[in-house]
């Protein structure tokens, strides 16, 4: 009966999941690996998560886990250089659009930043509930945030009047 319901948990929440994965991992064939290994460590715990009444929780809480070892392992092989930006004609299409642009500056970020803003917009945690999620304390959770929200402000295009001088 438990394989079962495990099964109906995944037909269930994949959709989901999927989302978040590629929010926490911010590239697709990552965040596939991200899903497929949580829910391989969710098979293990299965009988465990019945009793607690969270897999939902279970399974962000190990993606998140998951793709902060993983970017340690990454950063103790080798040192990551940010990935070059791809050239971009403007083919007369105007404007990019808003979300590809946002996903590219997400990408941008470095992961522990990416996570801390995924776990603060996505899942409204608060400091100390991210600061548990990802090891760290409260006020460098703070800092983190406020480190990823100056980058992408930063990448952010001006808007007309913008920067127009207060007279004084």
């Amino acid at each position: 009966m438990e394989a079962d319901e495990f099964e109906m948990f995944v037909r269930q929440s994949t959709p989901a999941l999927r989302r978040y994965a590629r929010a926490v991992a911010a590239d697709p064939d990552q965040a596939e690996d991200l899903l497929q290994e949580t829910y391989v460590r969710m098979a293990g715990a299965w009988h465990r998560l019945l009793v607690e009444g969270n897999p939902l929780g279970y399974a962000k809480t190990t993606m998140v886990r998951l793709h902060i070892s993983w970017m340690r392992t990454l950063v103790r092989r080798a040192r990551l250089t940010p990935p070059a930006r791809p050239l971009v004609a403007d083919g007369g299409l105007g404007r990019v659009d808003d979300h590809d642009q946002l996903r590219r500056m997400l990408a941008d970020l470095p992961p522990l930043q990416r996570v801390v803003l995924v776990l603060s917009y996505l899942d409204d945690l608060s400091d100390e509930a991210i600061a548990e999620a990802v090891g760290r304390r409260p006020a460098t959770v703070r800092s983190l945030r406020h480190r990823a929200l100056g980058a992408i402000r930063a990448e952010l295009p001006t808007h007309v009047g913008a920067d127009r001088e207060v007279a004084g």
